[in-house]
């Protein structure tokens, strides 16, 4: 038994993986580099599968260029150039919980910007 099946689990942070091609802006250009190797990927989607859910996810499957983090150079955060690396998860136990889960790229003070999740 899981950690997740025992016990109602968020977890929440900035985890320095692009768990898919939708979560970055280039990911041809970045497919070997640290954050979206193939392992990390692999390490990440092996964490979604022992119960655990990527809630932006969840509430936006297929939508691109959603993004929590931009590099200091070249304009990217401007241009939308970013990685979706900050998130939170939640086991199973907390679906019935899931209200909403946002990303707030308006918000700045640092190369990150804030990920909300509103649980009932």
């Amino acid at each position: 038994m899981t950690h997740a099946e025992k016990k109602p689990v968020i977890f929440c942070g900035d985890l320095n993986v692009a768990h898919e091609e939708i979560d970055l802006a280039r990911p041809k250009g970045n497919r070997m580099n640290p954050g979206f190797s193939d392992e990390e990927r692999a390490s990440f989607s092996k964490l979604l599968g022992s119960g655990f859910t990527d809630t932006f996810r969840h509430f936006h499957p297929h939508e691109p260029g959603h993004y929590s983090w931009w590099s200091y150079r070249a304009g990217a955060r401007a241009n939308n150039v970013g990685w979706r690396i900050d998130y939170f998860g939640v086991s199973e136990r907390f679906h019935s919980n899931l209200k909403s889960a946002h990303i707030l790229p308006h918000v700045h003070g640092s190369d990150h910007c804030p990920v909300e999740l509103n649980l009932a």
